[in-house]
């Protein structure tokens, strides 16, 4: 239990110690338990998220403005990359807060939109993973088809769904919880507003909520990562039937990707979403959570422009253009 005399930056403080919220706010207490490093890991994540911003950014002109990234794989790509950005900039800030003004409170509507926007992002992007592991499958499976059956209107419609998808499931969960009551210390051992550390908060059976929650989650990560496995799968039997070896390598170079992308989403979701939540402490959620939350995104743009000729190129087209420009201006 709290006790009154902890200090603020402790993971037992009371969280309005510090006179800066009122007693319906709830405070992140996130890295509490590392508190002389707080102002090393702001420095740091601040890094993280500006080098966020920048990659994806330019992922996003790049493919806008350079006719050469106008296949359906760039345009996938391009919403990535606006994902991402929505994504960090949800958590980022409100990270740094925590770190730079420990016990900062924030309103129930303020984390209850911070976790709508989370868990639409999250969905949105389990999906829009799923849709450019199926514009790999075509491409690679049925070349022939590809222009007709990966039309502009069909990829509009996959982007835009991929989009929506997410918020009815992001609205009932978050406006469920929210219906119920919150009691004792607001402190949230974490450092952005998820289910599992807001449940610990709760005063009621959350049995039924918890149980919806796992269904949906599983609908939402393990169906979309079935459909990306089989895809790859089909992907990987029609390459291992190529006869050339310069075939095969084209071939597997252009999935390479987004194949590490799903790798690391996946890997880190499925840790944090799909374990009980007694088997590891706030603590170990909080370091694991921040693979998804600030590594992936940070490095999707880094993947993609590495491993990429085509963006590579784009890059030096479209500064080569600005070069050229710039006497006659």
């Amino acid at each position: 239990m709290p006790t009154a005399g902890a200090p603020p930056g402790d993971p037992e403080a009371p969280p309005c110690a510090n006179q800066s919220c009122t007693a319906h706010d709830l405070v992140l207490l996130g890295f509490a338990h590392v508190p002389a490093l707080r102002p090393l890991l702001a420095a740091l994540f601040l890094a993280m998220f500006l080098l966020t911003l920048l990659g994806n950014a330019l992922i996003v002109l790049l493919s806008a403005l350079d006719p050469a990234l106008r296949a359906p794989m760039y345009f996938f790509l391009r919403h990535l990359a606006l994902l991402e950005i929505c994504f960090s900039l949800d958590i980022v800030p409100r990270l740094l807060l925590t770190l730079l003004r420990p016990g900062q409170g924030m309103s129930p509507t303020s984390c209850a939109l911070q976790l709508l926007l989370v868990l639409s992002c999250v969905t949105s992007e389990c999906f829009l993973l799923t849709a450019m592991a199926w514009d790999r499958h075509v491409a690679i499976c049925r070349p022939l088809r590809y222009g007709a059956l990966v039309s502009p209107r069909l990829c509009r419609l996959l982007a835009a769904t991929c989009w929506l998808a997410g918020i009815p499931v992001s609205l009932v969960f978050t406006i469920w919880l929210f219906s119920f009551p919150f009691c004792g210390p607001h402190g949230i051992r974490h450092f952005f507003c998820d289910i599992a550390p807001l449940l610990s908060l709760v005063c009621g059976d959350t049995s039924v909520f918890e149980a919806n929650v796992l269904v949906a989650t599983v609908l939402v990560i393990m169906v979309p990562f079935c459909l990306i496995a089989t895809s790859y799968g089909k992907i990987l039997a029609t390459v291992l039937r190529m006869p050339s070896a310069t075939g095969r390598h084209k071939a597997l170079s252009t999935c390479a990707s987004h194949l590490i992308v799903v790798v690391l989403f996946y890997g880190t979701t499925g840790v944090i979403h799909l374990r009980p939540k007694a088997s590891y402490s706030p603590e170990s959620k909080q370091v694991v959570s921040l693979s998804y939350t600030l590594v992936t995104p940070m490095l999707n743009p880094l993947i993609y422009s590495l491993r990429n000729k085509e963006v590579k190129a784009a890059l030096g087209r479209v500064c080569c253009r600005r070069q050229e420009s710039g006497p006659h201006e």
